[in-house]
């Protein structure tokens, strides 16, 4: 049996434009040349020409949002309520509660590369979409969204571009059992950008994180700042992207993957 696996993360690293300004990720590295004096301590009297090359350790301080680089956001980071629609209102789950299996299951790529920057995706558009690619939803498939901002990550333009998807979108997944979803984009909703340009003419606060905001009715987990999902198909791969475990956090960083089995797919019809 063959496996084929392909990178669905970014990196976390330091002068690249993946949040607004003042957000950003920032990582000090200490190399071997710099580390004899965090570990001379443990050892009383050793001299740094007794290491081996005189070197110590490499070693980074790395400070970070839970939201920095790829990460899964939690019911809790959209709202202190979920499955309200579900007839048990209930406490939003954080990204330790998440269920396991919800992080591994088989993908689903929806192609909204060619909607401009600031467009709100709707029901009827992830229905044709789903129609386009001949694919019907299961329960607990993990639909990802590839937007234009997956080809503008790392230039300054990254956090204002690509689709979002709205509140009435994301219901439609939910309603079909979907409870893990993700974007190549900064946010699964609109750029902000563009949400406050309608905000401020209509006043209306409730396309305000729209998308997000479906959590109250029907809990569900996210993914942001996905990679490379231009290079997926429509279906036929799985998606494991298992949450760091941090407690009552809203979001856990991960290590997505997309995970091609070549011998089922091989000898499938």
């Amino acid at each position: 049996m063959s496996r084929r696996f392909v990178d669905l993360s970014i990196f976390l690293e330091n002068d690249i434009a993946s949040d607004p300004p003042g957000l950003e990720p920032k990582i000090t590295y200490f190399t071997h040349e710099h580390t004899y004096e965090q570990i001379a301590p443990f050892f009383p009297g050793l001299r740094r020409q007794d290491l081996p090359d005189g070197e110590g350790w490499a070693v980074e301080l790395v400070q970070l949002s839970t939201h920095n680089g790829t990460h899964l956001d939690a019911p809790w980071h959209f709202h202190s309520t979920m499955d309200a629609a579900l007839g048990e209102k209930r406490s939003a789950i954080a990204i330790h509660d998440v269920p396991l299996e919800w992080c591994f299951q088989p993908g689903v790529r929806l192609d909204f590369r060619h909607l401009p920057d600031g467009h709100v995706v709707t029901a009827d558009e992830v229905e044709a979409e789903l129609k386009r690619i001949d694919h019907q939803l299961k329960p607990l498939e993990i639909v990802v969204v590839n937007t234009r901002a997956g080809s503008r990550y790392g230039e300054r333009d990254f956090v204002s571009a690509g689709c979002g998807m709205g509140y009435d979108a994301t219901r439609y997944l939910l309603d079909r059992g979907i409870r893990l979803t993700g974007t190549d984009a900064w946010s699964w909703d609109a750029p902000f950008v563009h949400t406050a340009k309608k905000y401020g003419q209509t006043q209306d606060a409730s396309l305000i994180w729209e998308g997000h905001k479906a959590g109250r009715d029907i809990g569900y987990c996210h993914l942001e700042k996905l990679h490379n999902l231009e290079s997926l198909p429509p279906h036929g791969f799985y998606i494991s992207c298992f949450p760091h475990k941090i407690r009552n956090a809203s979001a856990g960083w991960t290590r997505a993957v997309a995970i091609f089995d070549e011998c089922l797919q091989a000898s499938s019809p």
